[in-house]
């Protein structure tokens, strides 16, 4: 176990493999991954309601102060829905200028100028957001990171997303293991 905590926050419409990847990755890894509620329930449904995720703590009820990393899943409406949130945007700005390791994919990228962070800083994002990303300098690509900043355009990406972030979180050793037991 390496003692590190990170947290994802899932909304209502969350993109079903953004969040089961990173949650899959960071359990394979050693990473304690806390799966925050953004709403009034613990069950969250994704964006095609195929899946209903349980989560560990309503965003409401926890602070996230002891976190290394936030992940922040797309999925239509679930990156709407986190970028609507106040208390949403706050922790990604304090994690962001505290210099934690901010996580987005697909379209919650949009996030970052939700919460007025990492302006001017290289990413990628969904191509149906790109114009949404104007303060950022869009690099497009697979996963890109800046400083303490990953961002991954889409779905077929989760597993290389999640990889990058375990990366930050996990020894080298730790990270081949895992990618080994994944067979990536």
């Amino acid at each position: 176990m390496t003692n590190k905590r990170a947290y994802i926050l899932i909304a209502e419409g969350f993109e079903a493999v953004e969040t089961l990847a990173p949650i899959d990755v960071m359990n394979r890894a050693g990473v304690e991954l806390v799966r925050v509620a953004v709403g009034d329930c613990l069950d969250v449904t994704s964006s095609h309601g195929l899946v209903t995720l349980r989560c560990d703590a309503l965003l409401e009820d926890v602070d996230m102060c002891d976190g290394e990393a936030i992940i922040l899943p797309g999925g239509n409406p679930g990156y709407l829905n986190l970028r609507s949130s106040a208390k949403v945007c706050r922790v990604v700005a304090n994690y962001y200028n505290e210099g934690r390791l901010v996580a987005a994919i697909c379209g919650a990228p949009t996030v970052l100028a939700a919460a007025g962070v990492a302006r001017g800083h290289k990413v990628t994002c969904h191509s149906s957001v790109v114009g949404e990303m104007g303060d950022y300098r869009y690099v497009g690509g697979a996963v890109v990171e800046d400083g303490n900043l990953i961002t991954a355009a889409g779905a077929g990406l989760s597993i290389e997303f999640a990889l990058a972030v375990a990366a930050r979180l996990v020894s080298a050793e730790t990270l081949s293991r895992t990618r080994q037991g994944m067979e990536v």
